[in-house]
């Protein structure tokens, strides 16, 4: 109810009726007791398609849904439009059914929709050069696993078309915690209107939407009741303290950088690898890593002088940068410092998402680079690929604007405190491991595959290692791939193909 900042003052000696009056000519306020007028909110929209192509070698008649499920609170009255791409084989048997997201937080789906699992696929160079101008093709992508699973692929609340309804605001769902509980929600609600509760159940998420996909896991399998087949993490970014190198004194992060870095510097030539394959250049890095740069960093100005230059000298070794450059960071070379370094004699910056892509800034003087070569590069074309197939191929004819980037509040609202908005916290690292450990604990079946791009200088793969070796978890619980890619792997087309065969395989694996 309104609040007002001045009171209606009267005198004492007019007379009653003129009082009346008087109020009775105030704009009339809903009280307390009254009920307000709900929003009225309009049937979920959603656009049907009937395809038939091929996958894997399996001929397939499938069913594509683009549409909303309404999440609805204990009354039962809807509070956010989940928008998702549903890709349903027609079949007699129960199929299992993949909910596939991106990251961010505020990441519409269509990197993972449009790149690697959909049944159609944006080309964009394979080499890390720049896509260019439109148009941009959009093929077939007979490779995907259509044929061992369902495919649903979700935008949280402020991405793509999905968006708060009636009296709710965006910031309900933007959270940590709140993000997981209504990507939870959706799942149930969607498995209840899809009559799909009996199916296999995967969660595929990339980035964030690992870090996601943890937390929902846990909901899932501890509180719900609703057990999952197996867990697909793309460029893992569970435990942040690995993948922040741009925190001061944060010494994780430059350890778990340091064979990213290798893995770049050998493959733009700044390093002399001895013959070494980019497998064992990488494994030696590890070594390094861990046996020598990670006691150098702890024992800090107690490293002795000899200690201190045999470190030194490794880092060059490894990274490629100058012995005057490592000496000056102390050796302490940021992940994303390095990505403006390496190859700054020419002129150059490297990409932070891929670190195969190259650009040319126009201002070279600054330690760090200035936005991201690898999203310069095919941003454009994802984008308009996916709005084009959108209209062309799902049919979807609809006025609203699909997000991407994400709801321009989005990301200053978001609250990263796991005990809620409101609670008094001391911050800490985010961290949802302890909320997989419980997912695995609760279903001892439950396994994950980690997918790594060699190349990724935003979550890189040493910090999957390090994150989810410490936690007491199985070995045989865990399996790790690599690619020669970067956080988007399947940007490189061998990587692409060979991503898409892990994870076939694991899904098949996974099922009864």
């Amino acid at each position: 109810m309104p609040r007002f900042a001045s009171a209606l003052l009267v005198s004492a000696s007019r007379s009653c009726v003129v009082l009346l009056a008087l109020i009775a000519s105030l704009p009339v306020t809903a009280t307390d007791d009254e009920e307000k007028t709900p929003a009225v909110i309009p049937e979920a929209t959603a656009f049907e398609t009937q395809h038939r192509a091929t996958f894997n070698g399996r001929t397939l008649a499938y069913r594509a849904r683009a549409g909303e499920t309404y999440l609805r609170d204990g009354a039962g009255e809807a509070t956010a439009s989940i928008f998702s791409f549903d890709y349903i084989v027609d079949s007699d048997k129960p199929r299992p059914v993949t909910f596939v997201w991106n990251g961010g937080p505020g990441s519409a789906s269509l990197w993972l929709h449009m790149g690697s699992l959909g049944p159609k696929r944006v080309v964009v160079p394979s080499d890390a050069e720049h896509a260019g101008p439109p148009p941009y093709p959009v093929i077939d992508a007979p490779e995907t696993i259509l044929d061992v699973t369902d495919l649903v692929f979700v935008d949280p609340v402020g991405t793509g078309f999905s968006r708060a309804l009636g009296e709710h605001e965006g910031k309900e769902f933007w959270g940590l915690t709140e993000d997981a509980e209504s990507m939870a929600s959706f799942i149930r609600q969607w498995l209840t209107e899809h009559g799909r509760w009996n199916s296999p159940r995967f969660l595929l998420g990339e980035s964030f939407g690992t870090t996601r996909a943890a937390a929902v896991a846990e909901l899932l399998e501890d509180e719900y009741m609703t057990s999952l087949n197996g867990l697909i993490f793309v460029s893992q970014a569970l435990n942040y303290a690995g993948s922040s190198p741009y925190i001061p004194n944060n010494l994780i992060s430059h350890v778990t950088y340091l064979p990213t870095m290798a893995a770049t510097a050998h493959y733009h030539g700044r390093v002399d690898t001895g013959g070494l394959s980019l497998e064992e250049w990488v494994q030696q890095a590890r070594d390094f890593a861990t046996d020598e740069l990670l006691p150098a960093l702890w024992r800090g100005n107690t490293l002795s002088s000899e200690d201190r230059n045999r470190v030194r000298d490794g880092l060059v070794r490894f990274t490629g940068l100058s012995p005057e450059y490592v000496e000056r960071a102390n050796l302490r070379v940021s992940g994303f410092r390095f990505a403006k370094e390496l190859l700054r004699s020419e002129g150059k910056a490297i990409g932070r998402n891929d670190a195969r892509y190259v650009m040319d800034p126009a201002d070279d003087l600054p330690a760090s680079v200035s936005g991201d070569a690898s999203s310069h590069a095919i941003s454009g074309a994802y984008k308009a690929a996916l709005l084009s197939y959108l209209r062309d191929d799902l049919k979807v004819t609809w006025n609203r604007a699909y997000l991407a980037p994400a709801d321009p509040e989005l990301s200053d609202a978001w609250n990263w405190n796991p005990e809620g908005r409101e609670a008094s916290w001391e911050p800490f690292w985010v961290d949802t491991t302890p909320a997989l450990v419980t997912a695995l604990e609760v279903n001892p079946s439950l396994k994950v595959l980690v997918a790594s791009g060699y190349y990724d200088l935003v979550t890189p793969f040493f910090d999957a290692e390090y994150t989810l070796n410490r936690y007491n978890i199985p070995k045989g619980r865990i399996d790790y791939r690599y690619y020669g890619g970067g956080h988007m792997m399947y940007l490189n087309e061998d990587a692409r193909l060979a991503f898409l065969k892990d994870v076939r395989g694991f899904i098949q694996g996974q099922l009864p």
